[in-house]
């Protein structure tokens, strides 16, 4: 099954709470995520730079952070988000309002703008997905060993049964790993590279990881 691009919310084993962000693509697949000063983005790989020239949506911010919240993202709302929050908007505020202003991408598919964040101070996590036909935003209690996700086509509404059941790993490294070929996300074809944020108590690892 093909779900595009996907984030996810949820909570290690042991506490941890992890925002993940993978991107599928059949597209554009010569991207990668680069991390540098607490930010990770995506980028095309060394030699297809050329590929922004043909969609203007495809690099960006994914994964940034505040304090003990961590969004990821699958487009330049990342941005907005997380300064909404930092300016001090509470997470279901910061989410709706963005998703509604930058709305859906206006490629030739229409593409939905997806998000996930978790905040390590509540322990609560969000989705949110903005389509052509719908805005949803969904805010939830993490659990440990479990992750929800939400993707720009098929699984695109922020519920319950888009469960990663069994969440074993706990490193942001781990965590990439997983959302590429472990559990549910196995499933789901065309991965080519992730990012991950998980709280270690005091701030967030994170890490990144190009599919093979």
């Amino acid at each position: 099954m093909y779900l595009g691009r996907i984030v996810a919310a949820g909570m290690t084993k042991d506490g941890k709470p992890v925002a993940a962000y993978r991107v599928s693509s059949r597209s554009f697949p010569n991207r990668t995520a680069h991390l540098a000063n607490q930010t990770i983005s995506i980028i095309p790989r060394k030699g297809f730079e050329s590929d922004l020239s043909k969609n203007p949506y495809i690099a960006y911010n994914c994964v940034r952070l505040s304090g003990k919240i961590a969004v990821a993202t699958n487009g330049s709302h990342t941005d907005p988000i997380i300064e909404k929050i930092m300016a001090g908007m509470n997470l279901r505020d910061a989410f709706a309002l963005s998703l509604l202003a930058m709305d859906y991408e206006k490629d030739s598919l229409d593409t939905p703008r997806v998000a996930a964040g978790v905040d390590a101070a509540t322990n609560t996590g969000i989705l949110g997905i903005v389509r052509k036909d719908a805005v949803l935003v969904r805010t939830f209690p993490l659990e440990p060993g479990k992750m929800v996700y939400v993707s720009t086509y098929e699984k695109n509404a922020p519920c319950h049964g888009n469960l990663e059941p069994e969440l074993v790993v706990c490193s942001a490294e781990e965590i990439c790993d997983h959302v590429i070929s472990g559990g549910v996300f196995a499933e789901f074809e065309n991965p080519v590279t992730a990012a991950a944020a998980v709280w270690n108590g005091a701030d967030y690892d994170l890490a990144v990881k190009d599919a093979q």
